[in-house]
């Protein structure tokens, strides 16, 4: 409605109830635009008067104006806010000079003001309240559809600012809501005078007394045999429970003494005495106070049976229900035994341990009973959501690296033939640099560079102005110092070194367990890194560089919003406390050296981890059923006439051929590792004819962890031509695929099946080389040892296949020359053997007994059998030495491949899986069959 329908509409009124507005209708109708400026004219004449003058014009105006009609009232007040409102947004549009001028005005005009005193003050904010009250009663006039509306929207703004605020905003508004809340009674209780306090009280007494009348309960007490006798009845009834009482008393002291006269009973006199009134010590005369704690020091003593054997559980539980008293109660009942007098017997002496002697288990039967407590959570029906990894999750939260433990007094830093005392900051990076003095990394241009380059940061302004060069630092007495430690570490006793390992299965406990969705899981890597200098694989352009501390304030907390948040040390907190299930990561940080973030994960025999190897390997399964379409689609794709096609397809070739990582971008200061769609011009070379072969394909490029990748490979015709093109007018440092990356490839491969990527290529490759292994090395009539090297060989296939290799082991020469010792000392034994069977033999044809024949006879076969064992893992170590196997059987792998190969040829499975392995895969253990095929 506009401004002047307002004005028509008002005046329409005025002439349906007869009224009219002589000030009003006098005035000739003026236009919008007429009336404005008329209006503006108004403001701009009132702007200059003073308080005085206005309240007089105001006055005035009040006087003037006529009786107005409920109707005219609310049309003029809706017409007066929307000038004020115009009002404000025109004031809104004046400058900043024309603001100052203002308000100076203003303030001028206040000081003005003749100053009021204490009861004036206390007129005026009396009235104001009142006015204010008022406004509130005209607001509680409005209608229920229109407070229900108000009070919807006011719930969705609280319900949108609560969503949006932090934990801590979330504390403190709860916080400030409970203070209110008490404060609100207490100022309601303070308020109240004694005589009204005391009314108060009674009135609450009458009507607990009224509600106590009324209640179930106190009707039944009321109908109990004795109730009708009132407070005497229960006067006297204590007196005769404390009564009894004493006499009881009396009666253990009489029998203590009768026992130390006496020592044994004849168990077949005992009667059994069964009273008709409750015993003194029962639940029903204990004040409620007492039967509480009783009832708590019960549930702790049933806690502590838990150590008893299971046979004294049962005949304690069976006992307990056969009787209709307490323990404590029967014996109370009982008469006293007639003991004959026996000799004295010392006392026996307490054990450690109150609990009952006990057959100490055996680690089999220790793994046993660890195998009952374990979270079958592969059988389990109900799955969460997608994209959902747990609904409760608590922890206790990382364990940080311990405080910098400055170096003895003794020990000195040198620098040019000087001695320097050091900054705490400056020492301790120096201890880093000095463990590592023997070390080949400090023989290393590149890294002695970034260490000193982070340790000049870390000095004050006066060790830098000192300390300017490297050579000249001396860090042997530091060095001479690690190793002395070191030496004492290995040199504990046997004490020692129990009560640290106690100490560090306390941490475990304590720290490295956690609780999901109310099972009790372990975690992982619980410890954070200590600070040190940073190594990397391979020629690393940022080795040397100082690892930081890890602070709390950088750590990032991820738990349930229901849990008991972890502690964080004294005097710190947490960089962030979020609540985020759908990832499954404890806590996370960045370090300071490549900018990684850090997780504190689950251990590999978790729930989170076991699901998300069995979904791997079930992927890796469904790309065996479309494997022989896929190789069709990218051999057809080398004759396209695009490029980038032609490009995919060898790549995809080499994939799954060569097990090849897809391979990604590497920044400068990375290692210069490259996969497959990142192979450069100089990491391949071909080769029409090589070692009687076709179409040689020369690799020779650093793969991850900066492991060298050698290899010659016979292809197919048209894969080589497709390399000779993609390698025509190219030069060294460019790209063998330049219009592939590993983005590119794995969308693709999504296309051709959900979730398919080249890793899943490779996981396939690895799984089905080492059953085609398996079966074509495994003999049925082998011995099982002979069956494990058929098993590790099936596995080197597979790690020659993925690029697993290792450098060989220092230990590898001496482990070699022991083994050889053996077989040589094996050997002796045997031909030693060899003449005692023959010698038995002999004898018993001559009439000697045959029995020490047979004898001999045996300890010449076990011999044998001990030399096979013997040279198979001479065999099998040397073939080993520069091939981990580890890395495929624990992360490509299938392992219920493994498990069926072990039940099918009856090899334990300890024999393929350490403890830690076999915790990681339980559920392929209990899953598979002898019959699984992968």
């Amino acid at each position: 409605m506009t401004e002047s329908e307002m004005a028509n509409g008002h005046a329409e009124v005025n002439g349906m109830n007869g009224g009219s507005d002589h000030h009003k209708s006098s005035r000739p109708r003026e236009t919008s635009e007429e009336r404005r400026i008329r209006k503006e004219k108004e403001r701009s004449s009132r702007a200059n008067e003073t308080e005085e003058e206005r309240r007089i014009r105001k006055e005035k105006e009040r006087k003037d104006r006529p009786k107005e009609t409920e109707e005219e009232r609310r049309i003029r007040k809706e017409k007066e806010r929307k000038e004020r409102e115009s009002g404000g947004k025109e004031r809104r549009k004046e400058t900043e000079e024309e603001r100052a001028a203002r308000k100076e005005k203003e303030r001028k005009e206040r000081e003005s003001r003749p100053k009021e005193t204490e009861e004036e003050r206390r007129i005026r904010k009396e009235k104001e309240r009142e006015e204010r009250h008022k406004k509130d009663g005209e607001k509680r006039k409005e209608t229920e559809e229109e407070r229900a509306a108000r009070k919807e929207k006011e719930r969705k703004e609280r319900d949108e600012r609560r969503k949006n605020e932090t934990e801590e905003e979330r504390r403190i508004r709860k916080e400030k809501e409970r203070k209110e809340r008490d404060g609100g009674k207490d100022k309601e209780r303070k308020k109240e005078t004694e005589e009204e306090r005391a009314a108060r009280k009674e009135r609450e007494r009458a009507e607990r007394k009224e509600k106590e009348k009324s209640s179930p309960v106190k009707r039944e007490i009321k109908d109990e045999p004795g109730m009708e006798l009132g407070d005497d009845y229960f006067a006297q009834e204590e007196a005769r429970i404390e009564a009894r009482r004493k006499v009881k008393q009396e009666e253990v002291k009489q029998e203590e003494m009768d026992e130390d006269e006496n020592n044994g009973g004849d168990e077949d006199q005992e009667e059994e005495y069964k009273p008709d009134i409750k015993h003194e010590d029962s639940d029903e005369d204990m004040p409620l106070a007492k039967r509480k704690t009783d009832k708590k020091r019960k549930a702790q003593d049933d806690d502590e049976s838990d150590d008893e054997p299971l046979s004294k559980k049962k005949a304690k539980s069976s006992k307990k229900k056969n009787n209709k008293y307490s323990d404590e109660e029967e014996e109370d009942f009982k008469p006293a035994k007639k003991k004959p007098k026996v000799e004295k017997k010392p006392p026996p002496t307490p054990s450690k341990n109150n609990s009952s002697p006990q057959k100490k288990m055996t680690k089999k039967e220790k793994e046993l009973e660890e195998e009952k407590k374990v979270w079958k959570w592969w059988e389990e029906q109900e799955q969460l959501p997608d994209g959902v990894k747990w609904r409760f999750l608590e922890h206790k939260g990382p364990m940080l690296a311990p405080e910098y433990d400055p170096l003895p007094s003794h020990v000195k830093f040198w620098y040019d033939g000087k001695v320097m005392k050091l900054s705490q900051d400056t020492e301790e990076a120096a201890t880093f640099y000095g463990r590592m003095l023997d070390h080949d990394y400090t023989t290393k241009e590149v890294f002695n560079k970034n260490f000193f380059k982070d340790w000049r940061k870390l000095m004050t302004e006066k060790e830098r102005d000192i300390l300017r060069d490297l050579q000249k630092c001396d860090f042997s007495e530091i060095n001479e110092h690690f190793k002395k430690v070191s030496e004492e570490r290995k040199a504990r006793s046997k004490e020692e070194k129990k009560a640290e390992k106690e100490k560090n299965e306390q941490i475990i406990e304590e720290m490295g367990f956690c609780i999901i969705d109310g099972h009790k899981e372990k975690i992982g890597n619980f410890r954070i890194e200590p600070p040190g200098l940073f190594r990397g694989r391979g020629e690393h352009p940022k080795m040397g560089a100082i690892k930081r501390r890890t602070m709390p304030e950088d750590v990032i907390i991820n738990c349930s919003k229901d849990s008991e948040y972890p502690k964080p040390p004294p005097g710190h907190k947490w960089k962030k406390i979020q609540h985020d299930n759908a990832v499954t990561w404890l806590a996370s940080w960045t370090e300071n050296v490549q900018g990684q973030i850090k997780y504190v994960m689950l251990n590999p025999s978790s729930k989170l981890k076991g699901e998300k190897d069995m979904m791997k390997y079930e992927k890796a399964r469904m790309l065996k059923a479309k494997i022989d379409d896929i190789r069709t689609n990218y051999m057809d794709d080398m004759k396209s006439k695009e490029m980038r096609v032609r490009q995919r397809a060898v790549a995809l070739y080499f994939i799954d051929k060569l097990a090849l990582r897809a391979g990604n971008e590497k920044d400068e200061d990375q290692a210069d590792t490259v996969g497959c769609c990142s192979l450069r011009y100089e990491h391949v070379q071909l080769h029409d004819e090589r070692n009687g072969k076709e179409f040689v394909v020369e690799f020779d490029f650093l793969g991850k962890d900066s492991i060298r990748y050698q290899n010659e490979v016979p292809v197919e015709k048209r894969v080589y031509k497709n390399l000779k093109l993609f390698l025509e007018q190219k030069k060294d440092g460019d790209d063998l695929f330049d219009r592939l990356n590993t983005s590119i490839l794995n969308q693709y491969l999504n296309q051709l099946m959900d979730g398919l990527t080249a890793k899943v290529f490779r996981t396939y490759n690895a799984s089905f080389t080492l059953q085609a292994q398996l079966k074509e090395l495994t003999e049925d009539d082998d011995p099982v040892q002979a069956k494990l090297l058929s098993y590790n060989r099936a596995n080197r296939a597979v790690a020659v296949l993925c690029n697993h290799q290792r450098a060989v082991p220092k230990t590898h020469d001496k482990s070699m020359e022991n083994l050889n010792a053996k077989i040589e000392a094996k050997q002796d034994q045997i031909k030693e053997a060899q003449k005692k069977v023959k010698n038995a033999k002999k004898a018993s044809k001559g009439g000697a007994s045959k029995a020490e024949y047979e004898k001999c006879k045996k300890t010449l076969e076990r011999l044998l059998e001990q030399l096979d064992k013997l040279e198979i893992q001479k065999t099998d170590k040397d073939e080993n030495k520069t091939i981990a196997l580890g890395t495929s059987k624990l992360n490509y792998l299938d392992p219920r491949i493994s498990v069926a190969w072990c039940k099918k040829h009856n090899v334990p499975i300890e024999k393929v899986y350490n403890k830690t392995q076999r915790e990681k895969f339980r559920w392929a253990i209990d899953m598979a069959d002898e019959d699984y095929e992968f």
